[in-house]
């Protein structure tokens, strides 16, 4: 069973599903989903989509070289079935991916610990731009004769009952001019 890698976003193309397109110069491009496909057609660079591998690579959020990838490169010598062979083949499989998935979390962790690291930088930055802007006012302590003043209120007539009547048109207690 051959797995085929979509030409677009690189995800596995499993036999039997997405599409294939075949260019006059005889190149078969294999696409995952029609998404793929229209993006493709659309001339659209998939290093600069966001959600295909090609720009996850190329931002530096997953890991571009590891010798765990060549493990995954298609190879065309075709090889005779052997039981052995085969068992031995799928134990190194999962070993391989064992080491690789141990691998990318510690590549993850070290690529979260440097962007922690970064927002505490620039969160010390801003708060030291705020504290440096900004003066704070101390008020006097001695009581000025201002604030024993009473202060007086203020007194608000109280709503008109016909300002709630029915059928007026205004509620409220709007004056129209």
């Amino acid at each position: 069973m051959r797995i085929e890698k979509c030409y677009f976003c690189s995800t596995n193309v499993y036999p039997g599903h997405g599409s294939a397109f075949v260019r006059n110069d005889a190149k078969v491009f294999r696409f995952c989903t029609s998404k793929c496909h229209k993006n493709f057609k659309m001339k659209r660079n998939p290093r600069k989509v966001r959600w295909t591998k090609a720009f996850r690579k190329a931002a530096g959020k997953e890991m571009t070289i590891d010798s765990t990838i060549d493990f995954e490169k298609r190879r065309n010598v075709p090889v005779r079935y052997d039981r052995n062979l085969v068992q031995t083949t799928i134990k190194a499989m999962k070993r391989v991916e064992e080491i690789k998935g141990r691998r990318e979390r510690a590549f993850f962790k070290n690529r979260m610990a440097v962007s922690r690291e970064k927002q505490r930088v620039h969160r010390r930055k801003t708060t030291e731009a705020v504290k440096a802007s900004v003066k704070l006012h101390v008020p006097n302590t001695v009581e000025s004769s201002e604030t024993s003043k009473v202060r007086e209120k203020i007194k608000i007539s109280a709503k008109s009952s016909t300002a709630l009547v029915r059928g007026e048109g205004r509620s409220m207690g709007m004056d129209i001019d």
